[in-house]
């Protein structure tokens, strides 16, 4: 029997009110401001500059909610709550969640996409300097731990040089070096990222084997000279046609005998599986105008186009974890 009764069809139909209100706290950086003593409605309307009617009925929904605390008429953020939510905790996933209060306005128009196909926007999705900066801050937040493991399964201790290929601020390129003591990287991005990953990357230990390179991977040449390049959460704003040209550069970039890895979701052949990739290919869907997530015959059919040989599945992953491998014969 299908789990999908009437009372969780109509749970889920409203299901976006929560990561509505949610994403409002973020947005009005609710959850910092409430951290330490309560205050009361009239100091947290002050801080947030908002009206009082309206901060009264957010923050009494965020309290039924359990996000946070109401006692005696007055808020707070619990201290464990803050770690995540807090602006100034070290690990906060406030970039995250501003992040997808962003893209709130185009899963709006999900409808419209469908019937369409495809959206009006250029391959580079962001153009506020503030929703780049969020985005690649947290893309660094939340793509720590997994850039530990993938650096660790690519079993990449015979390559010396890497390209990551989209680099952001280096978090997956800073994880290979840890992991491999005598490698070198490249981190190719667009110049304003760039500058945020030498901000970081400055306040590291690696920074005398880290080069820095500025660029847009759709119309730039790459760094050549390299044995491993790593194209991690890229591919799926792509069509196929981009990806073969994508892939043709990273072929370029390599020395013989050198291999490309490609880190997203990888769909299985009925698309369906995993989940999460099917549910972020409607994010490609109405952010992108011809991006999707991509079954392995796909990629390695595009991979073979561009030249590159022994392509393998690593593992098949079910968080945007896929890993494939290629190499430059």
């Amino acid at each position: 029997m299908s789990s999908w009764t009437p009372e969780r069809i109509m749970e889920t139909s409203r299901a976006f009110m929560e990561s509505r209100i949610l994403l409002t706290g973020a947005e009005l950086n609710v959850f910092t401001h409430l951290c330490g003593p309560p205050k009361s409605l009239e100091e947290v309307a002050g801080l947030l500059y908002t009206s009082v009617r309206g901060t009264a009925i957010l923050l009494d929904a965020l309290a039924a909610m359990g996000v946070v605390c109401k006692t005696d008429g007055r808020y707070t953020c619990p201290p464990e709550h803050a770690k995540v939510l807090s602006a100034d905790s070290p690990g906060t996933a406030l970039p995250m969640l501003r992040h997808m209060a962003s893209i709130w306005g185009r899963w709006s128009g999900l409808t419209d996409a469908v019937r369409v196909g495809t959206v009006d926007c250029t391959p580079e999705i962001f153009h506020d300097p503030e929703e780049i900066e969020s985005f690649i801050s947290a893309m660094h937040v939340i793509g720590q731990k997994l850039a530990v493991s993938i650096a660790e399964r690519c079993e990449a201790a015979g390559s010396t040089n890497l390209l990551d290929v989209g680099g952001a601020t280096g978090t997956y390129a800073e994880a290979f070096l840890r992991r491999y003591p005598t490698m070198r990287a490249t981190i190719f991005d667009r110049p304003e990222v760039i500058e945020l990953a030498r901000k970081r990357l400055g306040q590291t230990d690696l920074m005398p084997r880290i080069a820095l390179a500025a660029g847009n991977f759709y119309e730039d040449e790459f760094p050549g000279g390299h044995d491993l390049v790593l194209l991690s959460a890229i591919i799926h704003q792509n069509s196929p046609e981009q990806n073969v040209e994508l892939y043709k550069k990273s072929f370029r970039a390599l020395v013989s005998g050198g291999r490309i890895l490609i880190r997203d979701h990888i769909m299985e052949v009925d698309r369906t599986q995993p989940p999460a990739g099917a549910i972020f290919a409607i994010n490609m869907l109405v952010a992108t105008a011809s991006g999707d997530c991509y079954t392995f015959d796909e990629i390695e059919s595009t991979l073979t186009a561009a030249g590159f040989t022994e392509a393998r599945l690593i593992q098949t992953g079910r968080a945007m974890d896929g890993l494939i491998e290629a190499y430059k014969r």
